[in-house]
């Protein structure tokens, strides 16, 4: 998951203008198809999902395991709220959870030790543990007793009350040395609070570790939860991409090995095969501990359930997600290099081979048929990246030569970094670039036509990580807008995945996501159904068509002025705003007080000696500003000294509280680079290397003039650029494919405004089609959100009348797939 430092300090002040709802009028379109122009062929692949253990989505999530805690691992280390304890509670006798020699295995080393008798209660997730009348659930547990004859085990499945929901387990524990027991009960009661007792009699001492309760009832039988498996399986998707995101490159790259059993790893495959009792536990870069009962194995497994291409990400021994650190171990670079080679074994190798045997022991001889493998995840050291990926590259290309190695372009659409390697993977070949973006969706609905330019015979693009900055149903519409364009190219664009994939409403770290849950309930979220709208009927190539745009006026570029800084402290001074004519509209010399100013409460402002200070190097974004929200055609100076700190200046302009304001950006990054981005494009305009000095002063000075912007340092031209998103983005939409196996013509519409689309559409005068088509609709209001409750987007079917030319309406705020039959000629 990418995290612009920029937009995160921003997101809880800035507003998207999205179409207000109500009557609509019509607006008038015309689309043009040309069905015998052939277009870019559509992989089978082309969509897919990505899964990473984000919003817990593995444990307490798509891993169906019912038992939170199971083993003892949580640890304040990880998360502080936590105690080896967490989701347990005492039912009597003494409890402590020890790490010694008794432990189970070096892997799995703290258990329960209770003194009998006594035991515990598990609450599981959420509100408790789920359980549905007439279902089965299947106990276990690993125990052993220091009682010659045994203790017996009481195991109860109860509502929060203790009365029960099934009839309790007895069972006998035997011996000092580890043992599995099991047990199932059948649900005679549902509850959504259920709690697991397990409960030791006797005297003496009993030690427990890994107990499990699994529903029956897990997709295909293979332990992941059936109604979260299902909704995603019925996307169809061509590829699942998995385990991260960052979870990939965050933490120790170190082996596990079991003096370091305590340490944040990243997550390496190799820790999460095997039985699952003798899998690593592991710090979540996302707050929480995970248990890696959803392992490598589990992730082809449910790959080739769903039926799609597995693709793994390996960590390429560079950190991102705001890390930004190199390995400089060169050994520890050769056991990553060899860990990856193990993996395509693992996956493709026979079964009598090293890694291999080990899937077919785990209960699949055949391979996975691995094709493609990611290295990297976001990292934003370009070059420190490409060195470490060009050496796993070698090594994979020398003994898999089939498989497709994915490198990629960093946490951002754009910007140096993002320069900077779509340089060296094009200037090095590689096979396909993985890009990342997190944006509004007014960004998402002007840049439609962003892989239009792109290089056809550079690196393909792999869109691992997208979505707009909301779950709303116009944030949806933005996103098919948006697909309508990678659909077009889809010579360039090979792959794409929303993310994140799945988030539990109660443990939320990101959002949007595209399928939320609880403990016994699962929804998909708008964009969900927008997703699965266009990964089951994506047809085999584009056809040819083009359709009329939206009229529209430009507005100029309006608002007040700011002041602000990042980890800085700075002092400003002499700030004017004239009017294009050269009137003056605003001035501040500081002389008296800055009573002229508002602030958002951050940082440290004060007037000294005729200048105004922000004097807290800690603060990250301490706005300040001033002026008339409606100021168009003006020009903005002040001089700007950086007095201490990591950064250089901010300098908001067009702040008018109805958007992003445009933010020049005078050494950030840590004072390595400068940009200026925003608007309602949020798009960065300019960016190069200017960094700024400590103590020195700086003529600045902005121009704005309609949508054009001049800046300038110390009198000298630095940037200026013409921002286009004064006209609203454009909301009609749209992109036609073929259907080869069902002989359609896949018409697709995204009308993203609040007026009907009155569309006259011609499919040529010698296309022949049959006379009704099945319509798919997607419609809401702009802010409809999917909940558990109610669902108000989903999608609907319709026949609608066609012909070779026909006019069709398409409604206010919708998505709309028409399969159009053509006859034989």
């Amino acid at each position: 998951m990418s995290r612009v430092v920029m937009a995160a300090a921003l997101a809880a002040s800035l507003l998207v203008a999205v179409p207000a709802s109500g009557t609509a009028a019509d607006t008038d379109y015309t689309l043009s198809v040309d069905p015998s122009a052939k277009g870019a062929t559509i992989d089978d692949s082309m969509y897919g999902v990505f899964f990473e253990d984000i919003n817990r989505a593995a444990d307490g999530g798509l891993y169906a395991e019912l038992v939170q805690n199971r083993s003892f691992e949580y640890d304040p280390a990880d998360n502080a709220s936590y105690t080896p304890l967490t989701a347990w509670a005492p039912a009597g006798g003494t409890l402590d959870v020890v790490d010694d020699d008794g432990r189970l295995n070096e892997r799995n080393r703290r258990y329960l030790r209770v003194g009998l008798p006594g035991g515990v209660i598990n609450s599981g997730y959420n509100t408790g543990v789920n359980v549905e009348r007439g279902e089965r659930y299947d106990f276990s547990v690993w125990a052993r007793t220091d009682q010659a004859a045994g203790t017996p085990l009481h195991v109860g499945l109860t509502d929060e009350a203790g009365a029960d929901l099934a009839a309790p387990l007895k069972l006998q524990v035997t011996g000092d040395g580890w043992k599995k027991y099991t047990g199932t009960f059948d649900a005679r009661q549902s509850s959504t609070n259920g709690r697991l007792l397990v409960n030791g009699g006797g005297t003496g001492t009993l030690r427990l570790d890994m107990v499990s309760l699994f529903p029956r009832d897990t997709f295909k039988g293979h332990g992941l939860r059936s109604d979260l498996a299902r909704k995603i399986a019925a996307l169809e998707p061509g590829f699942v991409r998995f385990p991260g995101g960052c979870l990939v490159n965050t933490g120790s790259h170190e082996a596990y090995e079991a003096p370091n059993w305590e340490r944040r790893r990243s997550f390496q495959w190799k820790d999460t095969i095997g039985p699952v009792e003798e899998r690593a536990t592991n710090w979540n870069f996302w707050g929480y501990n995970q248990s890696y009962g959803l392992g490598y194995y589990e992730y082809f497994q449910f790959s080739e359930d769903v039926g799609a291409m597995p693709l793994p990400v390996v960590p390429a021994l560079v950190t991102g997600c705001g890390q930004n650190r190199a390995t400089d171990d060169p050994a520890l670079l050769q056991r990553h290099i060899q860990d990856t080679l193990d993996l395509i074994e693992f996956a493709n190798g026979p079964a009598d081979s090293t890694w291999g045997r080990k899937r077919a022991e785990m209960g699949h001889p055949k391979p996975f048929k691995l094709t493609h493998v990611a290295v990297g995840n976001e990292e934003n050291l370009a070059d420190e990246f490409f060195a470490r990926f060009t050496q796993f590259r070698a090594a994979i290309e020398a003994k898999y030569p089939d498989i497709t190695i994915v490198s990629n372009s960093g946490p951002d659409d754009t910007g140096a970094n993002f320069d900077r390697l779509w340089q060296l993977n094009r200037d090095a070949g590689v096979d396909m670039v993985d890009e990342h973006y997190y944006n509004s969706p007014s960004w998402f609905l002007e840049n439609n036509d962003r892989y239009d330019s792109y290089d056809r015979n550079g690196p393909k693009v792999f869109l691992g990580e997208y979505a707009s900055q909301d779950n709303r149903f116009f944030n949806a519409l933005s996103e098919a807008a948006f697909m309508t364009g990678l659909e077009r190219n889809a010579d360039v664009v090979k792959l794409a995945s929303y993310a994140p994939l799945l988030s539990n409403e109660d443990y939320v770290q990101w959002r949007p996501d595209m399928i939320w849950f609880n403990n016994h309930a699962s929804w998909g979220s708008t964009s969900y159904e927008v997703q699965k709208l266009f990964m089951t009927n994506v047809g085999d190539h584009v056809v040819k068509s083009t359709a009329s745009g939206t009229a529209w006026s430009p507005t100029p570029i309006t608002g007040a002025i700011g002041l602000s800084s990042w980890a800085t402290s700075v002092a400003y001074d002499d700030v004017k705003v004239t009017a294009a004519d050269g009137r003056e509209l605003f001035s501040d010399d500081f002389s008296g007080d800055a009573g002229n100013w508002t602030g958002n409460g951050a940082g440290n402002w004060g007037v000294v000696d005729g200048a105004y200070v922000q004097s807290d190097v800690a603060a990250t974004n301490p706005l300040v500003t001033a002026g008339d929200p409606t100021w168009n055609n003006f020009t903005f100076s002040v001089k700007a000294t950086k007095k201490s700190g990591s950064e250089g200046f901010l300098i908001p302009f067009a702040v008018n509280g109805t958007g992003n304001p445009f933010w020049w950006n005078l050494g950030g990054w840590n004072n390595t680079r400068s940009a200026v981005d925003g608007g309602n494009s949020s798009r960065v305009f300019h960016a190069d290397n200017t960094t700024i000095e400590t103590g020195r002063t700086y003529d600045l000075r902005v121009e704005v003039r309609d949508r054009h912007v001049k800046l300038f340092i110390d009198g000298t031209l630095w940037a200026e650029f013409t921002d286009e998103s004064g006209k609203n983005p454009e909301p009609f939409r749209q992109v036609v494919t073929r259907d080869q196996a069902t002989g359609e013509l896949i018409v697709k519409v995204v009308n993203a405004q609040a007026d009907a689309a009155r569309t006259k559409i011609d499919l040529g005068r010698t296309t022949r089609v049959k006379s009704t088509a099945r319509a798919t609709v997607l419609q809401g209001r702009p802010d409809d959100v999917n909940s558990e409750f109610t669902q108000p987007v989903r999608a609907t079917e319709t026949q609608v009348k066609v012909s070779n030319s026909f006019t069709h309406t398409f409604p206010p705020h919708s998505v709309t797939f028409l399969r159009i039959k053509e006859r034989q000629r």
